[in-house]
């Protein structure tokens, strides 16, 4: 399996190569030059397996040059259970209503869906360096909303050969999402608060990747970036597995049988965990209807219903912090395959974005698109208004941005009258977001008063369940990371932490 740039100007290259880069040099994303696919038969055969050999039977697929043992070494040590996940199935499915089920993402060790890739990429990234013969130290660079941050932090902890620097918007993420970066431990692990939005720390950070002068001097320093976020290939391949992995749940408690359509709700704000589903479904999976859920940066459902991406808009800050994002990355790859990885015309429209903050895919792309995709986006009250229902009507508590998947399906029932089984993409434990989740089942008057760690045991009580235990207690850690900084000075911040500024 070859990787290509979605630009087109760099040579194709193996799965190994594409993750020790992370980003194309023509600042393009390696995406697969053929997505593989598999025949009815070969999925049937997939019902019965455990997390780790479907992961070890579709990423095996993709990482071609990884040898089959150790992809599931690799992935055995990713998806302990219960050392790093608190659950065996890993991404366990419950169902929520008639023909309506819920693919809880966030049993890993930051509670939190990044988790399932980013306990896997370490162990990617450092065998792409014995793969590569590159004995060059990896520093990885991530903006993040809120949870990428802090899944990447945790699984690059203290590894051999890399150093990790997160950045995070001063103002866009909750409290608990703040005190789990800014807490954590590791020699080689570096936390920057930047003064914007996320979109303001993901354009500096994907300057820096670029950056001629910053790449020369890391060179000479025997240094090389990588990055943790979904633009790397080794971040999103690991989520394609538990769309399979949902759907053949589904088979076993004989909710669908083989070959049954599922339609699939994804909150996104990136378009990286949709564009998974994406490359299930593209793979054979039978998956129906994609359905692309976004909060009030609802920047991708006017592209979706439109065919026109335009960032020129307000920004909100909301209760589904890591959804606020208004260049979504990733949709730079589904572009490449809707055109027939025509990468001149994803050029030109990266150029317009760039300069203009917009473009325009036409009515022919548009067509393309909504044959797969169908996007939509909830209020901050639509969103509080889920989590009451949910808990009414199922007994399931969901966090805000669950809250925002679930919501935007009801307009798509109410539009289409599409009554397929549909499985929800559950993003986050509703304990990251306790004050929206709390208020929204039990009104204001329950969490007045009350800082983010009390209500922790608020929101056990109301939901019987265990307080995750990467969060108890996470206000009494020490406060390790205190740098802030404006964008345009990451590049030399960047270069005074790794003393590469002289």
């Amino acid at each position: 399996m070859r990787y290509v740039s979605t630009r087109g100007r760099v040579p194709a290259v193996s799965a190994a190569e594409a993750i020790r880069q992370g980003i194309a040099s023509d600042g393009g994303l390696y995406t697969p030059e053929q997505i593989p696919r598999l025949t009815e038969t070969e999925l049937s055969a997939m019902v019965d397996l455990s997390y780790q050999e479907l992961a070890a039977r579709i990423l095996g697929l993709y990482l071609t040059d990884y040898p089959a043992d150790d992809l599931k070494r690799m992935i055995g040590a990713a998806y302990a259970f219960p050392e790093k996940f608190g659950s065996p199935e890993v991404t366990p499915v419950t169902a929520i209503g008639d023909g309506q089920y819920v693919l809880e993402l966030y049993h890993g060790p930051t509670c939190a869906f990044k988790d399932v890739a980013l306990q896997l990429l370490p162990h990617l990234l450092t065998k792409a360096s014995e793969l590569t013969g590159d004995a060059r130290e990896i520093v990885i660079l991530v903006a993040t909303s809120g949870d990428t941050g802090k899944a990447a932090l945790e699984g690059f902890k203290d590894v051999p050969g890399t150093r990790i620097i997160v950045f995070f918007p001063e103002e866009g993420v909750s409290q608990v999402q703040r005190l789990q970066m800014v807490t954590q431990e590791g020699q080689n692990t570096e936390v920057i608060a930047v003064q914007g939005n996320f979109d303001d720390a993901q354009n500096a950070v994907k300057q820096i990747f670029t950056d001629r002068e910053i790449l020369d001097k890391m060179a000479r320093h025997g240094l090389t970036f990588s990055s943790a976020n979904s633009i790397n290939w080794g971040r999103l391949v690991p989520q394609i597995v538990y769309y399979f992995y949902g759907y053949m749940a589904l088979c076993r408690e004989k909710c669908l049988r083989m070959g049954d359509i599922l339609n699939v709700v994804v909150p996104t704000g990136n378009f990286g965990n949709i564009l998974a589903a994406y490359f299930a479904k593209q793979m054979g999976l039978p998956l129906g209807k994609l359905i692309c859920a976004s909060n009030s940066n609802n920047v991708l459902t006017d592209f979706i219903k439109t065919g026109h991406y335009n960032r020129n808009r307000d920004f909100h800050l909301t209760i589904s912090p890591s959804m606020d994002i208004l260049i979504s990355s990733n949709l730079e790859r589904l572009l490449f395959y809707l055109t027939g990885q025509n990468a001149d015309q994803v050029c030109d429209w990266m150029s317009q974005l760039k300069s203009s903050g917009e473009y325009r895919i036409g009515d022919d792309y548009l067509a393309k698109l909504h044959a797969d995709f169908y996007g939509g986006f909830a209020t901050e009250a639509e969103t509080m208004d889920t989590i009451g229902d949910v808990y009414q009507s199922a007994s399931k508590v969901i966090d805000t941005h669950t809250a925002v998947g679930q919501s935007v399906y009801k307009q798509y029932l109410q539009e289409t009258g599409d009554r397929t089984p549909m499985l929800l993409a559950s993003t986050a434990s509703p304990f990251k977001f306790n004050a929206s989740v709390v208020q929204a089942i039990a009104g204001e008057e329950a969490v007045a008063g009350k800082d983010e760690f009390e209500l922790l045991h608020e929101l056990q009580r109301i939901s019987g369940e265990a307080i995750p235990q990467a969060l108890e207690g996470l206000n009494r850690k020490v406060i390790r990371h205190q740098r802030v900084c404006k964008p345009e000075r990451l590049g030399e911040l960047v270069q005074q932490l790794l003393k590469i500024d002289k």
